[in-house]
């Protein structure tokens, strides 16, 4: 049976979702960065962890941004094969939800990487589709500044470089951001699919709340050796030092080509700002 969803209750919803994301942050994360206070060895890192708490309890009390770059809005739309929208366009009512949305936020996306004109009211936002079995709408969000997205990087390595070429790519990666992704990060790791693919399973892994592992044994193996070789990086903290670099290492996989291992790592900084409902 084929499920109608106005346009118009999901332009609503998904306005109601970002202005959320704005100034709440998740529970998961918050639980995380208290335990990362608890676990951080140096006297100003611990201190950092608490100007991040309180900076998140302020924004969520007086419903402010926890950030100032309120980023691009990344929308990640599983929509049921028998669901049809009604009642008007679709990506129209997706923008009118952005600039409502970014109304009293930043406005930081520019019609054109080479021209530069900003387009003023935040849109148009970057949207990912997957159809899925069902009647349902899955709609999530990244409000994705780009101080961490900056720091992104992606390889086609050779097969030959293995577990430990992709280990060593992480890493790297994670040393030469620094204080620039803003940490503690949450890290995002993309293995396999092609060039096109391998930056959105990165992306799509800090969609994952915290304290989740891969399904998969041998991708949770690597994410915990991950997550403990950036936190021996000493980074910390806002890139002050410290034992709390990341608070999680997320990896997705994909079947790939024998001929490549495609590796990308999409960085989260210390205000990750999603959200998801359920329509």
């Amino acid at each position: 049976m084929v499920r109608e969803i106005s346009v118009a209750h999901l332009q609503r919803k998904l306005t109601a979702l970002l202005s959320e994301a704005a100034y709440r942050l998740p529970d998961d994360y918050l639980k995380a960065l208290q335990e990362a206070h608890r676990r951080e060895a140096a006297v100003l890192g611990r201190d950092i962890i608490t100007l991040l708490l309180d900076n998140a309890a302020l924004a969520e009390a007086e419903r402010l941004p926890t950030c100032q770059d309120t980023g691009m809005a990344i929308i990640f739309l599983e929509v049921g094969q028998d669901v049809h929208f009604v009642g008007g366009d679709l990506h129209a009512a997706l923008n009118e939800a952005v600039r409502e949305a970014y109304r009293p936020l930043r406005k930081s996306v520019i019609d054109d990487p080479i021209r530069r004109q900003n387009t003023g009211d935040n849109t148009p936002p970057i949207v990912h589709w997957e159809i899925v079995p069902g009647h349902h709408v899955r709609v999530r969000v990244l409000l994705k500044g780009f101080g961490a997205e900056m720091m992104s990087r992606l390889a086609m390595l050779p097969p030959a470089a293995g577990l430990e070429g992709v280990k060593r790519f992480v890493v790297e990666t994670v040393e030469q951001a620094g204080p620039n992704a803003c940490p503690p990060v949450i890290v995002g790791v993309g293995l396999g699919g092609s060039f096109d693919t391998v930056g959105l399973l990165a992306k799509k892994a800090l969609l994952r709340p915290l304290g989740t592992s891969n399904p998969e044994p041998h991708l949770a193996a690597l994410e915990q050796e991950l997550l403990e070789a950036v936190n021996a990086l000493g980074i910390g903290p806002q890139g002050f030092g410290g034992t709390v670099t990341a608070l999680a290492v997320h990896v997705e996989a994909a079947p790939t080509h024998i001929a490549a291992l495609p590796v990308a790592v999409n960085l989260n900084c210390s205000a990750p700002r999603r959200a998801e409902v359920l329509l």
